[in-house]
């Protein structure tokens, strides 16, 4: 488990053991989540106001429910400052990712997202599974290997996209992942060789693991995304990266690529897929 070769918080390399578990072969869908919402009324993190106690000096008007959403540049900006492209979004969740107006009614096979960490839970409870570990993730991811992507070292393998990666100059230049901009169908992209969808690329997936910087903890964090918030104990490490991902950037759609979030954040890049023993 763990890299030496890319970022620090990777490191190092390190033996784990897991016990047998299966994993599903996909990120849960939109369809999949709006049966999980009509079966039992649930209300999403980014559905309900934020806490005036945890944003204090916030402006009431400004505490309305919402969520993260990605917004290309005009141009080339400075990749140190995240800001750039995300912006908060009032009235953005998992039934309008990126707002009002928007709508996942072409997109029932798209990976959810706008959930949070709990949003996520509660679905896995629901549904009879769990979250997996980041190191049940990454065995998944690697199908066993120790190779530097999932299908191998070799990035695009005969010249061939092996997943929903940003394909451009980024922040601004998309030219789309096979024509998709932004998430994709679940499955669009060649499986792994443990027949596993969607492990890398398309959106980064919820862990149970909290995140420390690299594998022994006290050293820096170089995060890829919005920047942890709150209690840096309350951040968990995410796993695969996403459509967002570019190599100058944030190359990190690899099993070893980790990153931090807060576990309250919403965004149009997070999804999670379930595991049970």
């Amino acid at each position: 488990m763990g890299s030496e070769q890319f970022y620090p918080e990777e490191s190092p390399v390190h033996d784990m053991t897991i016990a047998p578990f299966s994993i599903e072969q996909h990120p849960v869908t939109n369809a999949q989540f709006a049966d999980f919402v009509g079966a039992t009324g649930y209300v999403t993190i980014a559905e309900q106001p934020l806490d005036p106690d945890a944003f204090p000096g916030v402006p009431p008007d400004e505490l309305s429910p919402g969520a993260l959403v990605f917004r290309p540049t005009s141009g080339p900006v400075d990749l140190r400052d995240w800001r750039q492209w995300w912006t908060w979004v009032p009235g953005a969740c998992w039934r309008q990712p990126f707002g009002p107006g928007s709508s996942i009614a072409e997109r029932a096979d798209h990976p959810v997202v706008q959930v949070a960490y709990a949003d996520a839970l509660a679905y896995a409870a629901w549904a009879g599974r769990r979250l997996p570990s980041e190191a049940q993730w990454e065995y998944a991811a690697g199908a066993g290997a120790n190779t530097i992507y999932a299908w191998g070292d070799d990035a695009q393998p005969g010249g061939r996209l092996m997943a929903n990666t940003w394909q451009g100059r980024f922040p601004y230049a998309n030219e789309g992942a096979l024509g998709w901009v932004g998430t994709s169908p679940v499955g669009a992209f060649p499986a792994n060789a443990f027949g596993i969808a969607d492990m890398i690329g398309n959106v980064w997936e919820w862990t149970t693991t909290q995140y420390s910087a690299r594998h022994r903890p006290g050293q820096d964090i170089s995060p890829c995304c919005p920047a942890p918030a709150g209690d840096t104990s309350a951040n968990q490490a995410l796993k695969g990266g996403s459509h967002l991902c570019a190599p100058e950037y944030c190359h990190r759609y690899r099993p070893a690529a980790r990153s931090s979030q807060s576990q309250d954040s919403a965004t149009t890049h997070i999804g999670f897929r379930c595991v049970f023993d």
